[in-house]
């Protein structure tokens, strides 16, 4: 199959994700395959607040987000890679019981997650560290937590503390974030997407074209960026 890797869930969530990326359409009855092989994953050992496991591949030999970022830390790679997973099946919303099952599950566990972070005195517009509260935003955007508005919102005025004053932000990786906040869009963005487009004119105007996917994945983000300022 084109999108799925069986020994891999970050590898499956980078060709599905660059499907949705590129507006491509996945033939129906493999978007169901791999919808169940995501779902099978729900809840087993390494799982991050019974969210999607990581396989053996994936914490052996780390992992990479869409926009290229390594990530070698076992909890953030299980936790980014529950996040992502979430996210896609959201995105699909397939009908198949199963995998609703599944999804719901993980909607559950990482809630319940995030109600004992607060209850703790942690804030709820970020989430552990840069990276993984970007995935936390992009997953947040699309699935059905609680209070989701009010966690964008605060979410954004905490990251406008994080900024460096150059187009970068303190923790959180500059691509991937720049990904997260196109999605987001300017009603949630606009103004850290304003901070940031000085810096990706610079890019831009310097990058060359390369057959690399992360770097055509980057360009077209940085493009998206600009026009959405």
């Amino acid at each position: 199959m084109k999108y799925l890797t069986q020994n891999s869930l970050a590898g499956t969530i980078d060709s599905v994700s660059e499907a949705l990326f590129y507006s491509r359409d996945i033939p129906k009855t493999e978007c169901i395959a791999v919808g169940k092989w995501l779902a099978s994953r729900q809840g087993l050992p390494g799982s991050y607040a019974n969210m999607f496991a990581p396989t053996k591949v994936d914490m052996q030999n780390g992992i990479r987000v869409f926009t290229g970022e390594r990530i070698t830390s076992g909890a953030a790679i299980s936790h980014i890679l529950g996040e992502e997973t979430c996210r896609i099946l959201s995105i699909v919303d397939l009908k198949d019981k199963e995998i609703k099952a599944a999804h719901l599950a993980a909607i559950k566990g990482f809630s319940s997650r995030l109600e004992d972070s607060e209850k703790r005195g942690y804030g709820i517009g970020t989430y552990c560290c840069g990276k993984c509260s970007t995935s936390y935003w992009r997953n947040l955007l699309v699935t059905k937590f609680s209070k989701r508005e009010e966690r964008l919102v605060k979410g954004m005025k905490e990251l406008k503390k994080s900024r460096l004053g150059d187009g970068h932000w303190r923790r959180f990786p500059f691509f991937y974030l720049s990904l997260a906040l196109t999605e987001l869009g300017p009603g949630l963005a606009k103004s850290e997407m304003q901070y940031a487009a000085p810096l990706w004119e610079k890019y831009l105007k310097n990058a060359r074209n390369s057959n690399n996917k992360h770097m055509k994945r980057r360009l077209r983000i940085g493009v998206k960026l600009l026009e959405l300022c």
